[in-house]
């Protein structure tokens, strides 16, 4: 899998765009742009690069969660690109098809599951690969310290499923990745979830 952050150099406020491609860019492959941020440069940077030869630049749009700074160019990716749109906010003027807490997608060559995290806002979403030990964390900041006992409790059976899983490497919505290589990855500030 190839991972490629479009929105690195970005001049204006955004969120991170990641254009996930399958290792050899193979016509089975989901070429999968991770939100689609606020800068209007990632179309022509989309449509110069090397996606595969007879594919779709863009087979399908994630969206994390609905803020603006994730999801403002999503009327124009889809213009240009006509891709499948996913997202949990299924009320997102855009949305073709909604995630749910424990659904398997197919991004690039892998397969990730959806978690539905509310410690950002209610529509955010995590996708996960167990086989790369990939996160994509849109705006949920790990680890989680809850202010709210009431959202603690709303969110303990997805993290509880997260707790243990394989992961290396986080790609958040804001800033470099984070790469946790053989350091333990911690899910929450206090130890409810273990």
């Amino acid at each position: 899998m190839k991972i490629i952050n479009l929105t690195a150099d970005s001049k204006i406020y955004t969120s991170n765009v990641f254009m996930v491609l399958g290792e050899w860019n193979t016509v089975e492959d989901l070429n999968t742009l991770i939100d689609v941020g606020s800068d209007p440069e990632i179309v022509g940077k989309i449509e110069k690069m090397n996606t595969g030869l007879g594919k779709n630049k863009v087979d399908q749009v994630i969206i994390t969660h609905s803020h603006s700074d994730h999801s403002a160019m999503l009327s124009e990716i889809k213009k240009v690109f006509n891709p499948v749109i996913y997202g949990f906010n299924s009320h997102l003027k855009g949305i073709d098809i909604r995630l749910d807490d424990g659904d398997k997608i197919k991004i690039g060559d892998k397969e990730f599951e959806v978690f539905h995290i509310t410690s950002h806002s209610y529509d955010s979403i995590c996708l996960h690969c167990e086989e790369e030990g990939i996160l994509f964390s849109g705006d949920t900041n790990f680890p989680i310290e809850f202010e709210n006992p009431m959202l603690e409790a709303e969110n303990s059976y997805t993290l509880s499923r997260l707790l243990g899983k394989n992961i290396k490497t986080v790609y958040s919505g804001h800033g470099p990745p984070q790469d946790y290589g053989s350091k333990n990855f911690r899910l929450m500030k206090k130890k409810s979830f273990s």
